[in-house]
């Protein structure tokens, strides 16, 4: 699956510290009591929340592989409307055209 460009920078610009920032994202994911689809989406609605929509394709395609419908992407992103307002819907275009790529 195909990173952002800012996490492609990432790795090819400070391989030694992504590489430990993955180490701690794998770990972190295996603590996990979420399943993956659930933790997809719950990571989803989180970059939405706080607007890192570079990485939500990325997760947009994880969430779908793990059995997540368009549907539940967009609640995803919409759940944190009430807590965070509607900045959240700056993420809908790019989670629907990451959803229906091939």
């Amino acid at each position: 699956m195909k990173v952002s460009k800012s996490f492609e920078v990432f790795a090819k610009e400070a391989p030694e510290v992504q590489s430990a920032w993955m180490e701690t994202i794998h770990k972190l994911d295996t603590a996990s009591a979420l399943d993956k689809k659930t933790e997809e989406l719950a990571y989803i609605a989180v970059m939405a929340a706080v607007r890192l929509e570079s990485g939500i394709p990325f997760h947009v395609k994880m969430a779908k592989s793990n059995g997540a419908t368009r549907s539940e992407i967009i609640s995803a992103i919409l759940v944190g409307l009430p807590a965070v307002g509607n900045t959240v819907i700056n993420a809908l275009p790019i989670a629907i055209d990451a959803y229906e790529e091939d």
